[in-house]
C-alpha cells in the first residue's frame, strides 16, 4: 500500500524541484526554503514500476530496444478503461516529453514567422518554445469570472481570422485547473475547422481529476474533419518525469506520416528502455496507486482552501484537475513582487508568480499541493506568515 504521508529527503539528489532554488529564484540562501512550485509531486512512484525496472536491470544487457504492440496496447487500454478513448495504438508516436513533443508538432506544420495561438494564462513553455522557432504568439485571455475561467471565444475566433496557423489547447489547464466541457471543445474544434487552423491538445494532466469528466479531443463528434494532435503521458500521472517519456496520437494518417518524417529527420531511436518497462507496468497495474492519490490530493486540496480562504483578500477555487492551486491575491492591495518578495524571504516559501502565466495571471500564484500533507499544512502556514508580514507594514 502507498504511503504517501512518508516524507522523502529529495535534496541533492539531482531534483530541479529541490536543488534549483537558488538559481530560480536568485538566492543566496536557500536551505530553509519550501518548494511549492514546479509540478513535480513529493510522493513514489509506484511499487509496479520500480519492479518492472529491477526485472529489466536482471536481464544485465540493454542494448537497443523499440516500442512493442503490448505497450501501445497497454496505453489504450489504459485510456479506454478511464477515459472512454479508444487509441487505435497504429496512430501512437513518442517522443521524450510532452514538450519536445509540442516543438516537434510546430515545426511539421508551421514555419518560422507563423502565428501560434494560445489562452491565457497558461503553461509557459507554450509561449518559449515556439519563440524558439521564431514563430509569432498570439494570445486572448481566458474570461475570469470570480475564480472560474471560460474562453472568450469572440477573442479566440479573432485569432484564427488574423491568420493563427496553431492552437495550443491546455486540458485539465495548467495552472488554473479547469477541465474544459464537451461544449466548449466542440466549440474550439468548429472553429478550428472553419478557419482551417491546427489543434495541438496537451492532455498531460488528464488522469488527475475531481471534477470533469475529462474530454479527450478525440472523441468529440466531426473530429476527423478537423487537424487534430494530442499529446498524452504518464508522467505527471505517476510523478515519473525523470524517465522521460510521452504519447503523441496522431489519427489522421497524413499527419501522423509527417510527423514521423520530422523525427526521421532528427534521428531519433524512441524511448530508452526503462522508459518502456516503466509505461508498461503504469498503464497496466497504476490504477490502484491513482485511485489512493486523487483521494489523498482531495484532502490536500480541501485543507488549502478552508485555510487561505480564510484569509483577508484570498481566494481559491478547488481545481477540476491537476495537483495545482491558483490562488488568488489581488484583493490584498498588495502587488505581486511585493508579496513574492515576502514568500521568499519572510515565509521560505517558494510558489510560481501568476505572471509567469502571462499577464492574465498578474495577482495570482500557483501552489503544488502533491505533497504530505504535514508539508501542505508548513506551506499553508509560510504563507500566512508572509501575508501577515505585510499586513503589519
Amino acid at each position: 500500500m502507498q504511503r504517501f504521508d512518508e516524507t522523502i529527503n529529495r535534496k541533492q539528489t539531482q531534483s530541479y524541484k529541490w536543488d534549483k532554488l537558488k538559481e530560480v529564484y536568485n538566492l543566496e540562501n536557500v536551505e530553509d526554503l519550501l518548494p511549492m512550485w514546479v509540478a513535480d509531486m513529493d510522493f513514489a512512484a509506484p511499487a509496479v514500476m520500480s519492479r518492472a525496472i529491477e526485472k529489466r536491470l536482471a536481464t544485465k544487457v540493454f542494448g537497443y530496444t523499440y516500442a512493442d504492440e503490448d505497450l501501445k496496447v497497454a496505453i489504450s487500454h489504459w485510456f479506454t478503461t478511464r477515459h472512454q478513448w479508444t487509441i487505435d495504438p497504429s496512430t501512437i508516436l513518442f517522443k521524450q516529453g510532452v514538450v519536445p513533443a509540442i516543438a516537434t508538432i510546430i515545426e511539421t506544420f508551421t514555419a518560422p514567422g507563423d502565428k501560434i495561438a494560445m489562452c491565457t494564462p497558461v503553461y509557459p513553455p507554450f509561449f518559449n518554445v515556439p519563440q524558439a522557432q521564431n514563430r509569432l504568439i498570439v494570445t486572448c485571455d481566458l474570461i475570469e469570472n470570480d475564480g472560474h475561467y471560460t474562453i472568450d471565444f469572440d477573442a479566440l475566433e479573432q485569432l484564427f481570422k488574423d491568420g493563427a496557423k496553431l492552437f495550443i489547447l491546455c486540458n485539465p489547464h495548467n495552472p488554473i485547473g479547469i477541465v474544459w466541457s464537451r461544449q466548449q471543445l466542440e466549440q474550439l474544434v468548429a472553429l478550428c475547422i472553419q478557419y482551417d487552423v491546427y489543434l495541438l491538445s496537451d492532455e498531460i494532466h488528464a488522469d488527475i481529476l475531481f471534477k470533469g469528466p475529462y474530454t479527450p479531443i478525440f472523441t468529440i463528434d466531426w473530429i476527423e474533419k478537423a487537424k487534430v494532435i494530442t499529446c498524452i503521458a504518464p508522467t505527471k500521472t505517476f510523478n515519473v518525469a525523470g524517465i522521460q517519456l510521452a504519447m503523441v496520437v496522431a489519427e489522421n494518417p497524413d499527419i501522423r506520416k509527417q510527423l514521423e518524417l520530422t523525427i526521421q529527420r532528427h534521428a531519433e531511436l524512441g524511448p530508452n528502455i526503462f522508459a518502456l518497462d516503466a509505461a508498461k507496468a503504469l498503464y497496466t497495474d497504476g490504477a490502484e496507486w491513482l485511485d489512493a492519490l486523487l483521494v489523498y490530493l482531495q484532502r490536500n486540496i480541501d485543507y488549502v482552501r478552508e485555510q487561505l480562504n480564510a484569509l483577508d483578500g484570498i481566494s481559491v477555487q478547488a481545481p477540476d484537475g491537476t495537483y495545482l492551486m491558483w490562488v488568488d491575491t489581488r484583493a490584498t492591495g498588495f502587488a505581486e513582487k511585493a508579496l513574492m518578495q515576502s514568500l521568499l524571504t519572510t515565509g521560505k516559501l517558494a510558489l510560481e508568480p501568476g505572471s509567469k502565466y502571462g499577464v492574465a495571471g498578474t495577482g495570482f500564484f500557483r501552489m503544488n499541493i502533491a505533497c504530505p500533507f504535514d508539508v501542505v499544512k508548513d506551506g499553508v502556514e509560510r504563507f500566512k506568515l508572509a501575508l501577515s508580514s505585510l499586513q503589519q507594514k
